[in-house]
């Protein structure tokens, strides 16, 4: 029969421990069209304003893989995805008024305004509470030239964040500047690329300072701003660390008043492809880029065009992986558990099986300890806690084991 000791309170600790993993993605990840998958969701009738064949289509945010996502062994690390706020001078510029119903209306030459609306009203809720709420970066800034407007939401999935991002540890090199229009074959739409051109004027944006300039918002936690590191006094975006999500302003980012041509989906063209000049800026040329594209052909311009194509790193960061712990500490004195439950242990006359008759006064009794159990009230086994080695246990030896239990 074994034998059992009761474990006090005092014998009980608990204590929260904190693990940190390097993740970090290569460039080919997020540029290449194998990898990064899309959703179509969004199809117009025509793409010719006259009910003709060629309807556009686009989805709503694309999800990034770390191979071929048709493989089963495909694991995603985050999703991308664009909007813009509604009380924003790009919805100015392409609304043409609100219906009876108070959905704003806008022009031919604009696509998915709504959805994109959507989109950053639906990051608004779940990040500051309130979907009519509006971005700045810095995140305590209260200064409209502030204003994230154009957002490109980048979502990491959990099995990265795990319990979120460590503080001080992102950071991302993004091209601000996009490359030159390559009209080789295969090579002549900037927009929507069937292979990526890496653009130039390569920065690092980080989150440095983030840890002694805690900022935090009621409903999406601790908030960071990302800063280009070569001058952080130039805010370009937010991270928030528990819910694993950074948002860049475009038109900081990258350069917004670069003018950048090739075709992107659209009306007024049965080809589907409306040839157009444009850039992220306000102020730009007709057609604005923010406007006049769909979401398809804003994310996969930034995937592209923005963050390399090689094998290189583009974008790193620490997790955190809160482990918490029970440890038990299970204490046998010089004269406790000195003796074996083995049935092998006595003799048919209860008499402790003697191995060296030689000794004299006799052989004194000890152990073996190769398991620790760990039982309720009623001497029912919860857990069971295996050494690597048998340990000896006799009168002469006070030993204790620590059992910890991790979850």
């Amino acid at each position: 029969m074994a034998t059992f000791k009761t474990i006090s309170s005092d014998d009980i600790k608990t204590t929260r421990t904190v693990l940190n993993q390097l993740v970090d993605f290569i460039e080919e990840d997020v540029s290449g069209s194998s990898t990064r998958r899309k959703y179509e969701v969004f199809v117009t009738a025509s793409t010719d304003g006259a009910g003709g064949p060629g309807a556009l289509t686009s989805s709503l945010y694309h999800t990034v893989y770390d191979q071929n996502f048709s493989l089963q062994t495909a694991n995603e690390l985050f999703d991308l995805t664009y909007g813009v706020f509604s009380g924003s001078a790009e919805v100015s510029k392409a609304s043409t008024g609100i219906d009876t119903n108070g959905k704003l209306l806008f022009t031919s030459r604009s696509v998915m305004m709504r959805e994109k609306i959507n989109i950053y009203r639906q990051f608004a809720q779940t990040l500051l509470g309130d979907a009519d709420a509006r971005f700045r970066a810095p995140f305590s800034s209260t200064v409209s030239t502030d204003d994230v407007d154009t957002a490109l939401f980048i979502c990491f999935k959990r099995l990265f964040v795990r319990d979120g991002i460590k503080r001080e540890t992102f950071a991302m090199r993004c091209f601000q500047t996009a490359s030159a229009v390559d009209s080789s074959a295969g090579k002549g739409n900037i927009f929507n690329q069937s292979a990526a051109h890496p653009g130039t004027g390569s920065v690092i944006f980080t989150d440095v300072g983030a840890a002694s300039s805690i900022e935090r918002s009621q409903f999406g936690g601790d908030v960071g701003n990302i800063v280009l590191a070569s001058n952080t006094a130039e805010t370009v975006g937010l991270m928030f660390y528990q819910k694993g999500i950074a948002i860049l302003d475009l038109k900081r980012a990258i350069d917004a008043r670069q003018v950048m041509s090739g075709a992107i989906q659209g009306v007024g063209s049965v080809s589907g492809k409306t040839p157009i000049s444009a850039s992220f800026a306000v102020g730009g040329p007709a057609g604005l880029f923010v406007n006049s594209a769909s979401i398809d052909d804003i994310v996969s311009h930034v995937a592209t065009t923005r963050f390399g194509s090689g094998s290189n790193t583009f974008l790193t960061f620490q997790n955190n992986t809160k482990i918490n712990s029970t440890l038990v500490f299970c204490r046998a004195t010089a004269d406790e558990f000195n003796y074996s439950s083995n049935p092998t242990y006595t003799d048919s006359q209860g008499r402790i099986q003697v191995l060296d008759a030689g000794i004299p006064d006799g052989q004194k009794a000890f152990s073996f300890v190769t398991t620790v159990g760990l039982y309720d009230t009623n001497e029912e086994l919860l857990a069971t806690a295996k050494l690597s080695r048998p340990v000896e246990k006799n009168d002469e030896k006070d030993l204790t084991f620590r059992v910890r239990l991790d979850f």
